[in-house]
């Protein structure tokens, strides 16, 4: 596990595709416990170790994972990441806005316009454990709003940076398969092959938000998998 940030209050750590946030059916160690642990562990805590998860991150993506280790941090921070505007007043009236995330994905070929803003309506298959793209209005859509722009380019693939306006059932996936460019190892949503890992090409690079507490910005970058690819295209970027 590496953590990527820690005080007091919140815990950020990278995590690895094909980890889970939460436990679910499957009885894995959920990230959220190795985390426990880790705390546990370095502070000598006796007794069970307050952690509050604030988001999720899909099983097979990758990135940075935020976590609150006391319970006025969870407050706020899920407050804050029900913010969809930073038009649209905190409602504890302590003026925090809204968290920023920024995703990188790695997508087969390139999309026609090298940036632009996507808007969707979503239906999701609970039975499938899917989304699929609706008419506006249909029965239990939702909108979806993201933008994206191409950071590199290679012969068969190309890095998008995309910074999501709503969070959606695998937004990311499904609208990006819809202008025909599946996420690289995302058989679900047609990539041609898998990834050896098993995981997709998705990755919270980034994110950015006010302290829930001490109220100064916060950034935390989270550095790419260790994979040939996804190392060359960041080596594109920088």
């Amino acid at each position: 596990m590496t953590v990527l940030y820690e005080d007091n209050h919140i815990i950020a750590v990278n995590k690895t595709c094909n980890e889970i946030v939460q436990g679910d059916k499957t009885g894995d160690t959920p990230l959220s416990e190795t985390v426990k642990a880790y705390i546990k562990e370095k502070y000598n805590k006796p007794g069970e170790v307050f952690l509050g998860v604030t988001h999720r991150l899909d099983r097979p993506t990758s990135g940075v994972v935020l976590f609150a280790r006391t319970s006025k941090a969870l407050t706020r921070l899920n407050e804050m990441f029900r913010e969809k505007s930073s038009s649209l007043p905190f409602r504890e009236g302590s003026g925090l806005g809204p968290i920023k995330k920024t995703y990188w994905a790695i997508v087969q070929g390139a999309p026609k316009q090298s940036e632009a803003r996507l808007e969707n309506w979503l239906v999701r298959n609970e039975a499938q454990n899917k989304s699929y793209i609706a008419k506006p209005g249909a029965k239990e859509a939702k909108q979806a709003i993201l933008s994206y722009k191409t950071l590199a380019k290679g012969e068969n693939y190309t890095l998008l940076e995309v910074n999501l306006e709503t969070g959606r059932h695998h937004q990311i996936r499904c609208q990006l398969a819809a202008i025909g460019c599946p996420i690289k190892g995302d058989l679900k949503y047609g990539a041609k092959r898998s990834n050896p890992d098993g995981g997709i090409c998705l990755h919270a690079r980034q994110i950015e938000f006010i302290h829930p507490v001490s109220k100064q910005n916060i950034c935390i970058t989270a550095p790419v998998p260790n994979d040939s690819l996804w190392q060359q295209f960041a080596a594109l970027v920088h």
